[in-house]
């Protein structure tokens, strides 16, 4: 597979794993956000909304959204892999996250309740 394949499959993975978690599920069940995420080097769009508790990923950019993710295709598709903790690549400017603070910090829970 090639870095588009990857990180797009690291999404649906992501969704999968998230709508297969009733724990998740129930405490996300009221964060309805788009966020939008944003491949640098691939030049590459595709969207995570959760809704309802659960996670649906789709190809290109939302019309708006709540939070934007920026980075390399790699980048991305490890965090979304669960092989990198956001919070790494973020510190040391790898990976932009623009957004209110509470979901940010919210969606860096969602992941690490996911992955660890």
């Amino acid at each position: 597979m090639g870095p588009d394949e990857l990180l797009v499959d690291s999404l649906n993975s992501f969704a999968a794993s998230c709508n297969e978690n009733a724990g998740l599920m129930t405490m996300i069940k009221d964060w309805n956000r788009v966020l939008h995420v944003h491949a640098t080097d691939l030049q590459r769009d595709l969207t995570l909304t959760t809704s309802n508790g659960s996670v649906i990923s789709s190809s290109g950019a939302p019309a708006s959204s709540d939070l934007a993710l920026q980075a390399t295709a790699e980048v991305l598709t490890a965090i979304f892999y669960g092989e990198l903790s956001p919070n790494e690549p973020y510190n040391d400017g790898r990976l932009r996250i623009q957004g209110p603070e509470s979901d940010i910090v919210k969606l860096d829970f969602l992941i690490a309740m996911l992955w660890d």
